[in-house]
């Protein structure tokens, strides 16, 4: 009998070898695992609420896709009484390195998803806290999105999970066959005098637009010299880093053209971008015009444009920066000759209010200061007085 069927499977393949050349191995269907809401700061950085082992405690991970790994805050691992380990390994930011701890072999539960055998990091976010107003508890990266598919859904603030495997895409969008060195990159151009190519790392976790490499900008990019660059600082791991602002003529990656999208330059002493290898970021205040698909398994980004699509950027510059501390919204820094130092605010000056909102949030004032071209009432207290300043919000986008 064997003999007989194997004659008659040579026989058939013979007869037809015209038509069917080669066997295809079909991948299995991703399954739907779960989905959950998330909510969104300034910049477009994604908070999830998720849980650690069984403990009842509900948590702030950003969502980042500019990690290499997961880590939690040192405090939020020291109020759960975690075992931590001493390591030799090293995270890099762009303001610093760091010898990190790490709590080994936990899990991350998510609503309808428990994900096991994580390692997580340990750092301290209290900046990044103090920064967003919101505490963070860690960074959910690398380690969780290479088991699985994620769909990001910007408009209704919605994260499906998928298992890997064959998954539909959906038509209006576009596919980008992503590399991969953790991170996950792919070509972007851009346009200073004249459009350049480069490598750029896909990173939810960047609250901007663009970032450049000064080194990408000194070798291959020639700005627009139309365009003052504003001094100005962002905060990451490692702490406060200094960095330029200014505008870049367009961005395109796939068939997805922005015109003059505002741009941040810093000097890569660090080595976040290795560069040449990579060139700079695409962060998720240009990301978070679409609904993305993220399929690490398969090294897969599918974009589709969705609402937010045609909104407009954020062109404002003050030149302050301002933290939530211990309740209190305060003007920390402030650079020389900004908008904000011409218009006399101190630093250590105690927000109260911002053309009369009272509410005492940081993402609330932060947007209030994001209408360029504007003059702005604010309150503040300084040395327990009370005090009026008017602040005039500069565009970017003005020449010279």
């Amino acid at each position: 009998m064997k003999k007989t069927i194997l004659l008659f499977l040579f026989f058939q393949i013979s007869v037809n070898i015209s038509v069917f050349s080669q066997e295809e191995f079909v991948k299995p269907q991703s399954k739907f695992l779960t989905k959950f809401s998330f909510s969104m700061l300034s910049g477009g950085i994604i908070i999830v609420k998720a849980g650690i082992d069984n403990f009842p405690d509900s948590l702030n991970f950003v969502f980042d896709t500019g990690s290499g790994g997961i880590s939690l805050d040192s405090l939020t691992a020291a109020e759960l009484h975690l075992a931590t380990q001493k390591t030799d390994r090293t995270v890099r930011g762009i303001a610093g390195l760091k010898k990190v701890d790490f709590a080994f072999n936990h899990a991350l539960r998510l609503p309808g998803l428990m994900v096991d055998s994580l390692d997580f990091h340990i750092n301290n976010y209290e900046l990044l806290s103090s920064v967003y107003g919101v505490r963070i508890d860690g960074i959910i990266g690398f380690s969780f999105l290479r088991r699985y598919i994620v769909k990001v859904d910007f408009e209704h603030y919605v994260i499906e999970v998928h298992s890997p495997g064959y998954i539909k895409y959906p038509k209006g969008g576009y596919l980008l066959h992503a590399g991969f060195n953790s991170l996950p990159y792919h070509s972007v151009t851009i346009e200073g005098n004249a459009p350049i190519n480069g490598k750029f790392i896909l990173d939810t976790g960047a609250g901007l637009c663009v970032l450049f490499s000064q080194d990408f900008v000194d070798d291959s990019l020639p700005l627009n010299k139309k365009y003052k660059i504003f001094a100005t600082q962002t905060e990451g791991i490692g702490g406060k880093k200094e960095m330029g602002l200014t505008i870049a003529q367009s961005v395109r990656f796939g068939p997805y053209r922005f015109k003059k999208v505002p741009a941040y330059i810093f000097n890569d002493e660090y080595n976040v971008t290795s560069y040449p290898f990579f060139d700079g970021v695409i962060g998720n205040d240009l990301m978070r015009r679409f609904n993305i698909i993220i399929n690490y398994p398969d090294q897969i980004f599918y974009f589709k444009p969705n609402i937010h699509f045609g909104d407009f950027f954020d062109y404002s510059y003050t030149g302050l920066g301002i933290y939530d501390i211990d309740g209190d919204v305060k003007i920390i820094d402030i650079i020389p000759n900004s908008p904000g130092d011409k218009a006399g605010l101190k630093e250590n000056d105690i927000i109260l209010a911002i053309d009369n909102n009272i509410s005492k949030n940081i993402q609330t004032y932060k947007t209030l200061l994001q209408n360029a071209d504007s003059v702005v009432k604010l309150l503040i207290l300084r040395n327990n007085q009370p005090l009026e300043i008017n602040l005039k919000i500069k565009n970017i986008l003005k020449r010279k």
